[in-house]
């Protein structure tokens, strides 16, 4: 239904909109509730205090923002289009084949196999020791010691790591049986410092914002960015491994 029909609101607060969604979307959060709010894509009611009150459509609303972004990965431009086109009762150029609530249809991402926007969120609650990280990478101390030393693993302030240092060791590991050594792959940390730089100057003068709602502004669209970033570096080594093989 249209933000003009809208029914009368059952005073779902934010605080319980985000304990809904949390369920499905972990990194969801009321600064990206704000955030998708701002840019036209849910319309909650307010009270006379000036709280929001969201119903029960608006929560599937942004079910749907979430899923488009996370499972196909369409910019929040294209998904405002489709919800707009459904309000109109207009189906979408391009269906697929899981029908979403409120007969909200998203387009299929033509980036499938890229980077999601929500694969750049900012969970650290898991913490790897340096044992861990070893077993479950299966490298050894000595291999941990060069990933250290070249950058591409990290330790956090308290010694901890995170997730993705895993998955980094991991990857490496399976190079080396390529012939491919840790000092080889100074040049991709070097090359992501490069890209993060990029990205943290446009970011940056929004987290400055004293607006409320900058921070959830600023979060989005970095994830965004890097989501793009990743992509783009992704298609540019495609381009040049087919020029690689001859392709």
């Amino acid at each position: 239904m249209t933000a003009a029909g809208r029914p009368q609101r059952d005073g779902l607060s934010i605080g319980a909109v985000l304990a809904q969604l949390r369920t499905e979307f972990p990194d969801v959060t009321i600064s990206k509730i704000r955030f998708l709010e701002s840019e036209g894509l849910v319309q909650p009611g307010r009270t006379p205090a000036g709280y929001r009150q969201f119903t029960a459509a608006d929560v599937e609303r942004l079910r749907f923002v979430l899923s488009a972004q996370r499972d196909h990965y369409l910019p929040l431009k294209v998904i405002k289009e489709q919800l707009d086109a459904a309000d109109r009762g207009v189906e979408p150029a391009v269906p697929t084949s899981k029908v979403l609530p409120r007969n909200l249809v998203a387009m299929r991402a033509e980036r499938d196999g890229m980077p999601n926007a929500d694969d750049f969120g900012t969970d650290h609650e898991v913490r790897v020791t340096r044992e861990e990280l070893l077993a479950d990478a299966g490298i050894d101390k000595g291999m941990l010691a060069e990933l250290e030393q070249y950058g591409l693993v990290r330790p956090g302030a308290a010694g901890f790591y995170d997730r993705d240092a895993v998955q980094v060791a991991k990857t490496v590991r399976s190079m080396t049986e390529y012939g491919i050594e840790p000092r080889h792959l100074r040049a991709f940390r070097a090359s992501a410092d490069r890209e993060v730089g990029l990205l943290e100057q446009i970011v940056t003068p929004t987290y400055r914002q004293r607006d409320p709602d900058a921070r959830g502004r600023a979060d989005e669209q970095v994830r965004q960015l890097a989501a793009l970033s990743v992509t783009l570096h992704t298609l540019l080594v495609k381009t040049g491994i087919r020029r690689v093989a001859g392709g």
